[in-house]
């Protein structure tokens, strides 16, 4: 059977792979930048993953360690759609999921996410949902904490869009928290996909609590790249944003 699903969802996605232009084609890798050559984008959208995942779930009598196998065989390969249409299949049990679960995907993106795109998805509709409901407050925590110091480029900037997502659910963020999480992010800085993180999820704070966040930009602008305060300043008032981005005054 799971061998089955994984043919079936791989064919749909084959036969509504949309026709590109190569300029089409090389934009689209350029935007998502993967990391490994030889990476494969269809350039399926979203919605139509969904549609076929559903469809393909409704045809089998599958369970969540089936729904495990399958997350695991699409995971594995190097098309950001099969990727995709494996946690969006593996979504359909999220009534399930539990500690093992973050466990898994954990594992699964240390050796098979190659591209922010895959990282970002996978976090606010996946594993952000989850850990931001109610009751999983100390397993967000701890699994914030054990993902940001991880090695692997990936599996940091996850922590900082799981925390974002979790900032979304709640319209709500602590503040030590969240300082914390991106002082130590600032080390590893250099790496541009960090960076953005960070002003990703400073700018998501800034939703919620803007004077919280204008405070802390005006207090380190000087220790903060150009990137960072670009990303997070974006939805302040336009004189704040000024300010914080003449790094000199």
């Amino acid at each position: 059977m799971i061998d089955s699903i994984v043919k079936d969802i791989s064919n749909l996605l084959l036969k509504n792979t949309p026709q590109q232009s190569e300029n089409q084609k090389n934009r689209m890798y350029r935007i998502l930048n993967p990391d490994v050559s030889d990476y494969v984008i269809y350039g399926v959208r979203m919605p139509e993953i969904e549609k076929i995942v559903k469809s393909v779930h409704a045809k089998f009598d599958c369970r969540y360690d089936d729904a495990v196998e399958v997350f695991r065989k699409l995971t594995r390969t190097n098309v950001e759609e099969k990727k995709f249409a494996g946690f969006f299949f593996l979504n359909r049990f999220k009534n399930q999921f539990n500690e093992e679960t973050v466990d898994l995907i954990r594992k699964e993106y240390s050796e098979h996410c190659h591209t922010w795109s895959h990282c970002d998805s996978t976090c606010v509709r996946l594993l952000g949902p989850f850990l931001g409901k109610k009751g999983n407050e100390v397993l967000a925590k701890k699994t914030i904490n054990i993902w940001s110091n991880s090695d692997n480029l990936w599996i940091k900037r996850a922590s900082m869009v799981i925390l974002l997502k979790i900032t979304m659910i709640r319209k709500d963020f602590d503040e030590e928290d969240v300082f914390r999480l991106v002082e130590k992010m600032l080390k590893y800085s250099e790496a541009n996909y960090i960076e953005k993180g960070i002003g990703w999820l400073l700018k998501t704070c800034s939703k919620y609590k803007p004077e919280v966040i204008i405070d802390y930009l005006s207090k380190n602008k000087k220790n903060l790249s150009r990137l960072i305060l670009r990303y997070a300043s974006e939805k302040l008032p336009k004189e704040k944003r000024t300010e914080i981005l003449n790094k000199r005054s």
